[in-house]
């Protein structure tokens, strides 16, 4: 057996582990179990039925087609290689050592899903950006912040959508919720839940002095129907709050009281969500994204009951800062849990998180 026979061999036994370890063989099922419903008669009759399986098979086959293809290109090289240890090809071992660098590349970067394998790490997610005390330059970095993400996402070729916006008074935003939908959107976000740091010369300041800013940032990821988290949430302990969208909306949409807040009394946790174009949607949005905080913030404190969960209320101040972003004396971002950093915040402002997040996940892997 050649070495590149063996190598080949071995990356088959590495594949083999990280299908058993994702679950690929349960995921293909489960599309052929969504696609034979989806085959049966009146299926297209419930929308409301119909969309979460649609979505769910829509990620289920970009998640397992990678997976199959790569399985399927590793078997055809192997054999290749196989052929030329018996033909003593050269040219043919040659070509297929081409292949198995390629293949070996393709797996290492999907390797990395491996660390994502979290309860919810799969879902869509929410981030929830709030500035900290700063006046106009907490509100711009909170619409810098936001830029950054929306840039991670578009590289990432997410979806995003503005569910909740109050705009600052002279720029930016006091606070911010986008939704952010694609392949482990909230495993590769759930490393940006903390207070974020700003050191700057502040473009507002005439006499050009050094500030310190700060912004909390919230991820939380998605749950796709109010049901699906299984959490009753007793409905004494919610208070509605409504109030005219500040969004650019549509026809009636800032015209009439259809934004909604909804607050956990017990712990003072609130959600909002002014996107949609009725009350109704609005209020069944922000229950979905109030659950999802609520029983995440359960799986983490490792509670068995909601009603145990006294609240996650970081200060958007100094020493609670999970990463550092400094423009001035000097440039350098640093992440405080891993060290990880870099001399280059442009490029960290226009998207480049994923060094952070990796550092972020291998070092929870450990």
């Amino acid at each position: 057996m050649s070495h590149l026979t063996d190598h080949l061999n071995q990356l088959s036994t590495r594949l083999d582990q990280a299908w058993s370890i994702l679950n690929i063989s349960e995921k293909l099922a489960r599309i052929e179990e969504i696609k034979a419903t989806m085959a049966e008669p009146g299926f297209w009759d419930n929308h409301e039925q119909a969309e979460p399986q649609t979505k769910e098979l829509a990620q289920l086959e970009s998640i397992t087609s990678v997976w199959k293809t790569l399985r399927s290109n590793l078997k055809s090289t192997t054999d290749l290689a196989h052929l030329a240890d018996t033909e003593s090809d050269q040219s043919l071992k040659d070509a297929t050592t081409i292949d198995a660098t390629a293949l070996e590349e393709q797996f290492a970067s999907l390797e990395f899903a491996l660390l994502m394998r979290g309860e919810f790490d799969e879902r869509a997610t929410t981030i929830s950006i709030h500035a900290g005390a700063g006046g106009t330059e907490a509100t711009d970095w909170v619409a810098m912040l936001l830029r950054m993400y929306l840039r991670f996402a578009e590289k990432k070729g997410w979806a995003t959508e503005i569910l909740d916006q109050t705009t600052g008074e002279e720029t930016g935003y006091k606070s911010i919720t986008i939704q952010v939908n694609g392949n482990f959107a909230y495993g590769w976000l759930r490393s940006e839940h903390g207070v974020h740091r700003l050191v700057r010369i502040s473009p507002f300041d005439g006499e050009k002095l050094r500030h310190t800013t700060f912004a909390l940032v919230e991820v939380v990821p998605i749950f796709a129907t109010i049901d699906e988290s299984k959490l009753e949430i007793p409905e004494d302990d919610l208070r509605l709050d409504t109030f005219l969208s500040s969004g650019k909306g549509g026809q009636s949409v800032n015209t009439t009281y259809s934004a909604v807040r909804l607050t956990h009394i017990p712990t003072g946790i609130a959600v909002s969500c002014q996107n949609e174009r009725s009350q109704l949607q609005n209020k069944t949005t922000a229950l979905r994204l109030l659950k999802g905080k609520l029983y995440t913030l359960m799986v983490n404190a490792q509670l068995n009951k909601l009603s145990d969960i006294k609240g996650e209320h970081k200060t958007a101040a100094w020493g609670n800062q999970i990463r550092s972003y400094v423009l001035h004396p000097y440039k350098l971002v640093k992440d405080h849990r891993t060290d990880y950093s870099t001399t280059d915040p442009l490029a960290v402002l226009d998207g480049a998180l994923e060094p952070f997040m990796e550092s972020y996940l291998k070092g929870k892997a450990i």
